[in-house]
């Protein structure tokens, strides 16, 4: 039998201070986490939802390095460009907080300082590594060079952005410092761990035995990072920017930004009531937390651990973590500016608040990475919305005004189709608070539009446009039940587009009504005068999305050129005439090609050098088709010493160059020229 609670405390994930809020932050954490608790006030819960700026951490201080200011000036910029932004979106935080904050900084102070007192840290030395130049060491994010993996020379000392793999600095090949650029060396430092191996039998009890409801990924990472063992994590760096380590001994160290963060939940919850203990520390209250995937392991093993050792507080009930949305088929990644920002949505969407909600709520990656395209966008607002939720509201209103001057008529004598037509609009109810109960948004959604698709159905079969020709008092009942089908679509839309239920609500002329009321087929009384019908939402033509396409075409541009310029080979070692002389490359015509037997990347080539006609085999079968390379004039190293491939014998090279996306191109002569000609 599922647990009764008097409370509900939601979190959602806190944005890094260092840049915008995008869509993937947006249909990853908040736009559920917003659903979520929409849906508890209208049922009357006592709900209170936290999130704020994570002001700490060393992209912070990367960024304010670039651009020649404080750490500070970088949060107090961004804070408040994201705090505005969720209002914008309607985002209804009780609070939107900051770790900058005074609170904040105490609270963070006292949590630590008691787990030291208890002895609940460990204290161990290790080597790091040392910016002697810039004389700081270096965190993770600090250090800068080629991926073990996929050989990326822009990889961070914790993460590859390129192949998403997770690194230690210890990995990178050929690390260098990300402030001076110098070469690090290792100097000995010391940091207090919290030891999460003496956590595991705790967290198995509590998170394998009795968390299986949770969502797969989640439980699946979970269960991944406990079966591979875990290992005592450092809750303190050597950096100048974050809350100092409250102890002696500890000049020049603050607060690992991993501790810090998600204490901001509780000192968030301190600013806004002083009734907070009652939300931390009170079996009766349900946390609950809104992450994306990559936030799972703080917020199921770290986090946990963390009050855990404290004490005395409560353990979130679920944290229904969500994948990644992708961009046009490329991932969201800020750093190459491929996002769709949501302050300049805004600005370049005025009104249109609901059609980003509704859209990332439909395609939200709730069980794998999603896809958000501007051309799904625009099918979505103009098949789902303006056809289907926006033209029921308005037929039901503007028929009204017209045949009973705005007065809801009275329900005569039921037809057997309107009581299946009542059942049916009753019936989504249970549907509807079961996924959203259970975090399933995306089916919630569809219910909740679903109300007004039986709207539709019902107005388009009963025709009350012609039975008003002969049946004045059948329309009225035909108007009567569409009227409050109008109702119940306000109701149900509302933890999804907060707008647009505000709008049906003012032109029904009604206040707002209670979740429990959601059904119910007498929600606006006989004789009510409604007010004027507006669109709902209003179709968005191609030149719009265009221009958005142009946008993202322009920084795709921008980002291949910025690569090209840093991924050029340096030069090789000098070498004299006389070496470059003993290489003889020969005009070539490509007679017939053909893939190489049990091989991806072979192709056998007869080329015409006009010496002769040999063979030679190259590994381009990934870029080009033996029918395309026939009949190609090529540049050919012909005096390369043959080499026996897969049981052929190559006598020669084709010469290829690599552009900024590693694609292969074919050197050719600029002018038809004849086979033999010598390049030099």
């Amino acid at each position: 039998m599922a647990k009764e609670f008097k409370r509900y405390l939601v979190t959602s994930a806190l944005p890094y201070a260092n840049g915008p809020v995008h869509i993937g932050h947006l249909a990853g954490v908040y736009i559920p986490s917003d659903i979520y608790t929409r849906y508890l006030r209208l049922k009357g819960c006592d709900v209170i939802s936290v999130c704020g700026s994570d002001e700490h951490g060393v992209p912070i201080t990367i960024k304010a390095r670039k651009e020649g200011v404080s750490p500070q000036q970088i949060v107090d910029r961004y804070h408040e460009l994201i705090k505005k932004s969720f209002e914008g979106l309607g985002m209804s935080f009780d609070i939107y907080s900051r770790t900058s904050s005074k609170t904040h900084a105490e609270t963070a102070s006292a949590f630590f300082r008691k787990l030291y007192d208890e002895g609940k840290f460990i204290e161990k030395t290790s080597m790091q590594y040392y910016d002697e130049e810039a004389q700081t060491f270096l965190a993770d994010r600090y250090i800068v060079g080629t991926c073990p993996k996929c050989g990326n020379d822009r990889a961070y000392g914790d993460q590859c952005e390129k192949c998403g793999s997770t690194l230690s600095p210890d990995e990178l090949i050929d690390p260098h410092s990300a402030v001076s650029g110098s070469v690090p060396v290792k100097r000995e430092t010391k940091h207090w761990y919290l030891p999460l191996d003496q956590y595991e039998g705790f967290l198995r009890e509590w998170i394998l035995e009795g968390h299986k409801e949770w969502k797969s990924n989640v439980y699946g990472q979970c269960k991944s990072w406990l079966d591979g063992g875990l290992q005592p994590r450092a809750v303190s760096r050597d950096l100048d920017w974050g809350i100092p380590v409250p102890v002696e001994g500890a000049e020049g160290k603050v607060l690992y930004v991993w501790f810090d963060a998600p204490i901001g939940y509780i000192s968030a919850t301190k600013d806004l009531t002083p009734d907070w203990e009652k939300y931390w520390k009170s079996e009766e209250t349900k946390m609950v937390h809104f992450i994306g995937k990559d936030n799972i392991v703080f917020h199921c093993i770290v986090f946990p651990s963390m009050l855990k050792a404290h004490g005395g507080y409560i353990l979130p009930e679920n944290v229904p973590a969500n994948e990644f949305l992708n961009l046009e088929g490329d991932k969201i990644s800020t750093s190459r500016n491929w996002a769709v920002w949501l302050h300049e949505y805004l600005e370049e969407f005025p009104g249109k608040e609901d059609v980003l909600r509704y859209v990332l709520c439909a395609n939200a990656p709730e069980t794998k990475d999603n896809d958000f395209t501007w051309k799904d966008f625009q099918a979505r607002n103009n098949n789902e919305l303006v056809a289907v939720l926006g033209n029921f509201v308005n037929r039901a209103l503007v028929l009204t005004k017209k045949y009973f001057d705005g007065r809801v008529p009275a329900c005569g004598e039921l037809t057997d189709y309107d009581r299946e037509t009542i059942a049916e609009v009753a019936a989504v109810k249970a549907s509807l608070e079961a996924n959203i109960e259970h975090y399933r948004f995306r089916e919630a959604l569809k219910d909740a539009m679903n109300i007004s698709r039986i709207g539709n159905k019902y107005l388009a079969d009963t025709e009350p446009w012609k039975v008003v020709k002969t049946d004045l008092e059948r329309v009225k009942t035909i108007l009567n039940i569409a009227l409050q089908i109008t109702a119940n679509t306000a109701i149900a839309i509302e933890p999804f587009m907060p707008f647009s239920a505000a709008k049906i609500l003012k032109m029904l002329a009604v206040d707002k009504f209670g979740w429990e009321r959601l059904g119910a087929m007498d929600l606006i009384p006989t004789g009510h005068e409604i007010g004027e019908p507006v669109l709902l939402f209003e179709k968005i033509e191609d030149d719009v999305i265009q221009r958005q396409l142009d946008k993202l075409a322009a920084t795709k541009a921008a980002n291949q050129a910025a690569e090209a310029a840093q991924h050029v080979e340096p030069q090789k070692d000098t070498i004299q005439f006389e070496d470059f002389q003993k290489m003889d490359i020969r005009v070539s015509t490509i007679l017939a090609a053909e893939k190489v037997a049990k091989t991806k990347k072979l192709l056998k080539l007869t080329v015409d050098t006009g010496i002769d006609k040999r063979e030679i085999v190259s590994g381009i079968a990934e870029y080009f088709t033996p029918e395309e390379l026939v009949g190609k004039q090529v540049l050919v190293l012909v005096n390369l010493a043959p080499r026996e491939l897969k049981g052929i014998l190559s006598k020669g090279m084709i010469l290829m160059a690599e552009d900024a996306s590693g694609k292969l191109r074919l050197l050719q002569p600029g002018d038809a020229t004849n086979n033999g000609a010598v390049v030099g």
